[in-house]
This record gives structure tokens, sequence and C-alpha cells, in this order.
């Protein structure tokens, strides 16, 4: 390297020379610049356009599967070296056509997964295209060691493929491929180490007593109706009374009322199980839509009859006008309405088609239809059940009801 003194020399000397060659410096120092500037937007553009959009672990698995892509176009330059005897111009043209025709498969695949949602014959064909490079590349290792490293980095880039193909599909169809029947979650459930539902350990806790109490009242019951022993019978009041009193002492009972209602949701259902047998549910789609409950039941009063006349679709809950919604919409409705109807039925209420209609704001044909389904459910129909055979209430789809005596019955709270 020139000292300083020699550079002061050559300047003194050769003045112009100086003065080219600093103006050389400057346009290659500006010319540097404008293409770093260059290099720079195109990179942010690049970046914005095709990385920022995307998901870290998309970019992560394109990321990886590139380098695995190239340490299998390494493994190519040598077998077309030292097996095929390509060298030169030839050779860098032709070393790695696998790896292109692997990744315009690629890009094709994923170009029919947006279109068919499917991958097709291309993604059979980057599977095939890759086991073929990473056998051929592993044919020219020098050892062992290096012939499994080789067959495992093309196979590893075509799963970081096949699992980005799987994330994209998911995100456009919204369903895995397949939902496997065996799973630790499941497992865990059938062994009773894990709850189906997001209910809090108190929740279960509290459940699973006051079914006790519902069981142990329903064989009490079951063995006075069949005239047991003195004997069974204080067994089975002692099992009664032990379940009562530890619902008492772990869930609330006394003094919560939800937990109440439950319980006597329960003994309701379970006192009324044989009503099942008899039950005739039809299937929805049916055209007829006149349904009689099993057992049949007498005809109405006049006062009843007058009441069931006067159809709800004149109360004027809602706007008369059809509803037009979308697919997403009308599912979210009809949740809506489940969730509210399950409520009710806990509670011990079958809701009317009115509020049915008020509470989740759907038209009254709507809320028919969804009430003429679910009332066949055990839970509901052993409720309607057991309001015609306790209380005399017949079940017109229009509470309040009125029985023979001029009473007004309902189940509205």
């Amino acid at each position: 390297m020139p000292t300083f003194e020699e550079i002061a020399a050559f300047v003194a000397e050769k003045p112009f020379a100086t003065a080219v060659i600093a103006l050389l410096g400057l346009a290659g120092l500006v010319l540097a610049f404008l293409v770093i500037r260059v290099a720079w937007r195109a990179t942010a553009w690049l970046f914005a356009r095709y990385v920022a959009q995307r998901p870290v672990e998309d970019v992560l698995t394109i990321v990886a599967a590139s380098i695995a892509t190239g340490v299998s176009a390494q493994g190519m330059w040598r077998f077309s070296g030292d097996v095929l005897g390509l060298d030169g111009p030839l050779r860098l043209l032709l070393f790695a056509f696998i790896e292109v025709a692997i990744i315009t498969s690629a890009v094709r695949a994923r170009r029919n997964m947006r279109e068919n949602f499917s991958a097709g014959i291309d993604g059979i064909a980057v599977w095939a295209l890759t086991c073929l490079t990473a056998v051929l590349s592993s044919m020219d290792a020098r050892s062992l060691p290096e012939a499994l490293f080789r067959l495992a980095a093309p196979l590893v880039a075509a799963w970081l493929w096949e699992r980005g193909m799987a994330i994209e599909r998911h995100r456009i169809r919204g369903t895995g491929r397949i939902n496997w029947r065996l799973t630790p979650e499941r497992l865990l459930v059938r062994m009773g180490l894990a709850e189906v539902s997001d209910r809090t350990a108190s929740e279960v806790d509290a459940h699973r007593r006051l079914t006790r109490v519902a069981l142990a009242a329903k064989k009490a019951k079951a063995l006075r109706e069949g005239g047991a022993s003195e004997r069974k019978m204080r067994t089975a009041l002692a099992r009664l009374d032990k379940a009562m009193d530890q619902a008492v002492e772990h869930t609330g009972l006394a003094v919560n009322q939800a937990r109440q209602e439950a319980l006597l949701a329960q003994i309701a259902a379970l006192y009324n199980t044989s009503a099942l047998i008899d039950a005739d549910p039809r299937v929805p789609w049916e055209p007829e839509a006149d349904h009689h409950p099993v057992p049949a039941r007498p005809a109405l009063p006049p006062a009843l009859a007058e009441l069931v006349e006067d159809e709800d679709e004149d109360i004027e809950v809602l706007d008369t006008t059809p509803q037009v919604v979308d697919t997403a919409q009308r599912a979210a409705l009809m949740r809506a309405a489940r969730v509210y109807w399950d409520r009710q039925i806990v509670k011990g209420i079958v809701p009317r088609t009115v509020d049915i209609a008020q509470e989740i704001g759907i038209s009254l044909a709507t809320a028919r239809e969804y009430r003429a389904l679910w009332k066949l459910e055990p839970q509901a129909h052993a409720l309607i059940e057991a309001l015609y055979h306790q209380h005399g209430i017949v079940d017109t789809g229009a509470f309040p009801a009125i029985a023979d005596d001029g009473r007004v019955l309902t189940t509205k709270s």
C-alpha cells in the first residue's frame, strides 16, 4: 500500500491523472449508492409483497425448504460431474434439472390447491421427483453418513412443503384432511381422566352428586312401587338420604336455585323414561306438519281449542317480512336458539315458539321448525309428558294452555 508521501508525490507529478481518477472514483461511489438504493427498494418491495403478508411459520418453512433443496442440488452437482462426466457450462445447465422440476410441480400443486382444493397429480410428482433426486445424489456419496444425509435433505424439503400445503388447505377449506378417532384427548376422556366440555372441577363434582341423588330417588321409588321388603326400602332410603346430605353439603343445593332446578329436571326425566317406549318421533323432512304425540291425548276443551285457533303468527313479535340471511348467519342463529332451548330445558321449562322468536330474533316459522325438531328429544319429551300427566298441560306449541277446569297453566317463568 503506497504511503502518504508517495500519494502526494504522484498528485504533484500527475495532477490531470489524479483528477481523472478522483472523478472516476466519485462516479463509482455514486453508481454504487444508486445500485444499493435500487437493491434495497427492490428487497423492501419483495419483502412487503411476499414475506410480510405470510405467517412466520410459512416463511420459516420456505427458508428451510430452500436450504434443503440447495443441499440436494449440491449432491446432484457432484453426481453430474462424477457419474455422468459433465463439465463446464453443460454441467452448470443440466445438474439441477430435477430440482427445477420439483419447484415447478410444487408451484402447480399450490395453484391447484387454491383453485380445486387439491394438489392433484402435481402433488404426487413432487414426492416422486424428491425421492428420485434423493436416491441419485446419495449414490455418489463417499460414506454411509453422507448417503443418509443426502437421502434426508430432499425428503425434509418435501415434508416442509407438504406441511405448508396442509396449513393452506386448512386455511382455505376450514377443515383438516381427516379426524383421527384415536387421539390422546379421546383416550383420556374414555378413561375418565378428562372432560369433553370446559366445565370446572366444582361443576363436574356438583353434577355427579346431583345425579347420584336423582338415581337414588328413582331406585327407591321403583322399589316402593314394586312392593319391595322393608329391609330393601330401608337400604334404598338410607342411600338416598346419604346422597342428599352430600349434595347439600358440597353443592349448595339448599340455596342454589339453578342446581335445585337441575336436580328436579333430572328426577323428572328419570321418572318418565317409560314414556320413551311409546314415543313416535317422525323424521324432520316428513311433509306432514301435524304430529300427535303418543300416548294419544283427549280432545281439547273449548277454551283451549279457541286459544289454539289463534295462530301464534298473529302475534306481532317481529317484522313479518321474510328473513334473508346467508349460511353463516343462519347457522349462528340456530346455535343461539339451541343454547337458549337447552338453558330453558335444564330449568324444566319448555319454551314456546314465540319465546324462541323473541329471544333470538328469528321468524315464527323458523322458531316453530326448530321447536318441532327439538321437542322430540328425550329430555324435552319427558318434560312435556310430565306436564301433561301431572298438571294436564297440553303441548300446543303456544303456551299458556287451559285445562279442563278453566285453570290457565304456563311454563313461562
